[in-house]
């Protein structure tokens, strides 16, 4: 079982966090206090694979930007700690995603060089409780922490709900991909480390 777990506590945010990636099924437990942020991550879960339990306590009242970037920050040190030094997974992924007539990709190499680029398309400013603009934000967390090279782009899309959780799908099913196990304990690397 490829699991972990984590705390952390600031003065903006208090999570605690337990990843298992199954590579099946997945769902989220818990709460961000974001509804809509809470819909993505369980969108990322069930498309990933991963059962994700967390608790979140942020300091929403100033608003929801400390909340979902520590949440990106969490679980990326927790893929980080699951993946170890990267021996016998896949490495890279890939994923296109549509949701009506939105559109998004992403590429990721779990490569221990973090890097993000990110080409959203922002329609409208917030969907339910989530700022939008928040997702570049999370995307930056998660890659950072894991120790990833991640490219995610909303190829086009009007509704911001749609352009939104295409972009999650698809980070979630590169990541899934990215993560399988190959049945070697060897890293692929021509260096043979990452």
């Amino acid at each position: 079982m490829r699991s972990a777990s984590q705390k952390r506590e600031t003065r903006e945010t208090q999570i605690e966090m337990a990843l298992t990636i199954t590579g099946k099924s997945g769902k989220m437990t818990g709460t961000t206090g974001i509804g809509f942020f809470d819909h993505m991550l369980n969108s990322f879960c069930v498309h990933g694979g991963f059962e994700l339990e967390l608790s979140v306590k942020g300091d929403l009242q100033v608003d929801a930007h400390h909340t979902v970037e520590d949440t990106g920050i969490v679980l990326g040190t927790l893929f980080g700690k699951i993946l170890g030094n990267k021996s016998g997974i896949r490495r890279y992924g890939f994923a296109a995603v549509p949701m009506d007539e939105a559109l998004a990709t992403a590429v990721i190499d779990i490569s221990g060089r973090p890097f993000l680029v990110y080409k959203g398309i922002q329609t409208a400013e917030k969907t339910g409780d989530y700022d939008t603009q928040l997702t570049e934000e999370f995307m930056r967390a998660l890659a950072f922490n894991m120790g990833a090279t991640l490219h995610v782009k909303a190829e086009y899309g009007i509704n911001q709900h749609h352009i939104t959780e295409a972009v999650y799908k698809a980070v979630a099913r590169a990541v899934k991909e990215a993560t399988e196990q190959t049945g070697s304990d060897t890293v692929l690397s021509a260096k043979g480390v990452l």
